[in-house]
């Protein structure tokens, strides 16, 4: 509808000629619409300067940027750009997507992520991990075979999740998942990405399979259908890189081998041999697509959308922290978190696929003398060229070659030395690996992620709920030491108990286990509980404590806490413990003398026993030298 030459109506109101005659429509001012981006825009940089993130952290560097960097940067955007384009197919054909979408995602992650992110190495797109996540989870959802219609709201799932998960700064608790979750989950995906290949390479293709089992199964069964030619090519492919990969290290033995092997599949083609090639690339066509929105595939996919987020945040947080270390420089994780949600939020919208830091990329624009984020552009603007301009050449590539580069990489993946410390470290890191790779083998690998963190969060929480209780005494030099047996102690009728360790509500019920174990010899009267080393005391703790003491009196024996720190009185003063326990039987500590508190609640534990014939030391050392009280 277009307005008419006929002057404005009263109130604000416009003629306008549409297809089925004059309307009338609401004029909106100029100075409103700028007054409503105003507020728009003040309201944006509120959030931003709240959450610590910077709008465009990319401004100082542009501002002095000049011709020597730029010379540096674009060598390391081609050196990368011929790696990522091969592994932008691969990606693509991973997740089982056409490969226009791994070359579109790398160009737009790779244009639009220097602009948020705080790192200049970090080269964000395509992932192997992020890949087969998009492929596990639609394999094993009731979506259909048509993928790529649900990939665009996905991705936009993908990019809300880590929008927002920046704004509250979420990218710093990713400290807290474990090594161990990241190396099975990234070796059970490598397994999956081989034998999701392997097909392929042996010419033949699955249907409906869905894990990791299935593919195998299925593989087995149709082996007798193996093409003989596409393994002839495959074979000459693994050959072929191999050569490349150990004779040419300065060659990009990826892209090298896949222009051969293409020759040597397009010589074989002409000779009659029949082989199956990826499909074409229309050449200049690429369009911008809102994403179908679907309530059903919103929430079947919501749960893989949420563990994708998840693995970018910890894959280009460990990328960043890694190549910043190396550099000496500092990364914000919550910044890179921005960049990502910003980068896959554009990706749905223009055809792309998850993406993420990217280890091999990264490394690879570290060491090819990156000095700005500009690198990535470089890197971006070439992929999009080359899709554009080389698209209908993408045709001439066998699958098989492209399925054994695949599984190269798949290879490379599986990081021997990472899974040998996670095996052998501790018991927990074990059961944690297992049940991480065992999960990632036959469910979905989202599922695996959660389960792996879920497992090493539960034995973390179970050895921090198991405070550590020894029982001591004091020796002839006034000096605290161990005691094996009750009969060593140095009072009979007095047991003092040094508490370490976590006594937060999941250490709560062991702790009054413990502490009703030892007050179960007849002859103890008195516990004193030396709170030197306890912390995080919560009310599930105060309320044990209150148990304990109210069971110690119903059998006529007295509890007396001594070494208490500042915040363990808070606690004990704010909950109004300290009342029931008695003033007179709490005792703080004393950093200058960290054995006098404990002598004074022994003193404290004679007079209420009636006991004023024993001697006591006081032992005082300002100079802290000398036996150390028990840490």
């Amino acid at each position: 509808m277009l307005p008419i030459g006929i002057p404005p109506c009263g109130n604000g109101f416009l003629l306008c000629r549409g297809a089925s005659g004059l309307h009338i429509g609401k004029i909106v001012s100029m100075k409103s619409a700028t007054d409503w981006a105003r507020r728009v825009w003040s309201v944006g940089r509120s959030l931003l300067s709240n959450s610590g993130l910077r709008l465009f952290p990319l401004a100082p560097t542009l501002q002095g940027y000049n011709k020597p960097l730029l010379l540096q940067d674009a060598r390391a955007g081609l050196n990368v750009a011929l790696l990522a384009f091969p592994q932008a197919m691969a990606y693509a054909l991973i997740a089982g997507l056409p490969v226009q979408f791994g070359l579109y995602g790398a160009a737009v992650a790779g244009l639009l992520s220097p602009f948020f992110s705080s790192s200049r190495f970090v080269m964000v797109g395509p992932t192997n991990a992020t890949a087969v996540m998009v492929l596990s989870a639609f394999m094993t959802l009731p979506l259909g075979s048509e993928r790529t219609a649900y990939i665009g709201i996905f991705l936009l799932m993908v990019g809300i999740f880590l929008t927002v998960g920046a704004f509250f700064r979420v990218a710093s608790l990713v400290q807290y998942v474990s090594q161990t979750v990241v190396t099975a989950y990234i070796t059970g995906a490598a397994v999956l990405i081989i034998a999701n290949q392997i097909p392929a390479a042996l010419g033949f293709r699955l249907e409906g399979a869905a894990t990791f089992i299935e593919v195998v199964v299925q593989t087995v069964r149709q082996v007798q259908m193996t093409h003989l030619p596409s393994l002839a090519l495959s074979l000459a492919t693994v050959g072929a890189y191999l050569f490349f990969h150990r004779k040419f290290r300065v060659l990009p033995s990826v892209a090298v081998t896949l222009v051969v092997m293409s020759l040597v599949g397009a010589f074989m083609q002409a000779s009659g041999v029949q082989l199956v090639f990826l499909e074409k690339v229309p050449m200049g066509v690429w369009k911008a697509e809102v994403p179908v929105f679907d309530p059903q595939a919103i929430s079947l996919l919501a749960s893989a959308a949420l563990a994708v987020a998840f693995l970018c945040v910890v894959e280009t947080a460990s990328i960043g922290k890694s190549l910043a270390n190396r550099a000496g420089e500092r990364i914000d994780p919550n910044q890179e978190m921005l960049s990502l949600g910003v980068s896959n939020t554009a990706c749905a919208f223009f055809g792309g696929m998850p993406a993420s830091g990217s280890l091999t990329r990264s490394v690879l624009n570290f060491s090819s003398g990156a000095r700005t984020p500009v690198a990535s552009w470089f890197c971006a603007v070439l992929i999009a060229a080359a899709a554009l301009g080389l698209g209908p050449l993408i045709g001439y590539i066998p699958k098989a070659v492209l399925a054994v580069l695949v599984v190269m990489v798949g290879i490379s993946l599986i990081n021997a030395r990472q899974i040998r410390y996670a095996y052998r470290s501790t018991n927990s890191d074990r059961l944690t690996f297992i049940v991480t790779l065992g999960s990632a083998l036959v469910f979905a690998l989202d599922f695996a992620i959660y389960l792996g963190v879920a497992v090493s969060i539960i034995l973390f929480l179970r050895k921090a709920s198991a405070p550590t209780l020894v029982e001591y005494s004091f020796n002839e030099q006034g000096n605290l030491y161990e005691i094996e047996t009750k009969d060593t102690r140095a009072h009979p009728s007095i047991s003092i108990v040094h508490v370490e360790g976590e006594l937060f509500f999941g250490a709560a019920e062991l702790f009054r286990d413990q502490i009703r174990f030892v007050s179960e010899d007849p002859s103890l009267k008195v516990i004193i509980l030396r709170l030197k080393n306890a912390y995080h005391l919560d009310a599930t703790s105060v309320m044990a404590l209150e148990e304990l003491i109210r069971y110690l009196r119903e059998q006529k024996r007295h509890l007396i806490v001594s070494g208490a720190r500042k915040e363990v009185y808070r606690v004990f003063l704010k909950s109004g413990l300290i009342d029931i326990l008695g003033k007179d039987n709490f005792f703080m500590g004393s950093p200058a003398n960290p054995n006098v508190s404990t002598r004074n609640a022994l003193k404290r534990a004679q007079a209420l026993l009636g006991d004023q014939k024993a001697e006591v030391k006081i032992f005082y050392d300002p100079a802290k030298s000398g036996p150390k009280s028990p840490a």
